[in-house]
């Protein structure tokens, strides 16, 4: 039984933010959240370190024949992750000292190798 062209996108999409999770906390971040639901909007990873706080939107791409992964990750979504960010943060009340929203890019060659860039800051609440 083959998974739906559906099925297989989210479970693609699913192993990038694993990928990406596991590249923040190498990088000394600890994940605090994933797949977390606040203000009707996903954010895929909520992280934090030395007092920052940030959002990161994960996206995945096989091919860049659809643009740069982070090329999907516009005004519309950025002020998405805007909004459920701040609710997010009015039930949370962090500690942190700031705020930022990252993307990190998760592409795999067609020698199923993956690639990950971490754009940081990569956009503010005012974009």
């Amino acid at each position: 039984m083959t998974k739906s062209g559906s099925d297989e996108r989210r479970a693609f999409g699913a192993e990038g933010e694993v990928r990406a999770a596991a590249h923040l906390e190498r990088a000394g971040w600890r994940v605090l959240a994933r797949n977390v639901r606040a203000g009707g909007v996903e954010i895929d990873i909520i992280a934090e370190r030395g007092g920052t706080l940030a959002f990161v939107e994960v996206k995945s791409r096989r091919a860049r024949w659809c643009g740069m992964p982070e090329e999907a990750v516009d005004a519309r979504k950025r002020a998405r992750l805007v909004r459920g960010a701040a609710a997010w943060l009015a039930g949370a009340r962090p500690a942190a000292r700031h705020v930022r929203f990252d993307v990190i890019c998760c592409e795999v060659d067609r020698f199923g190798r993956w690639t990950l860039r971490h754009l940081e800051s990569a956009f503010d609440a005012s974009d």
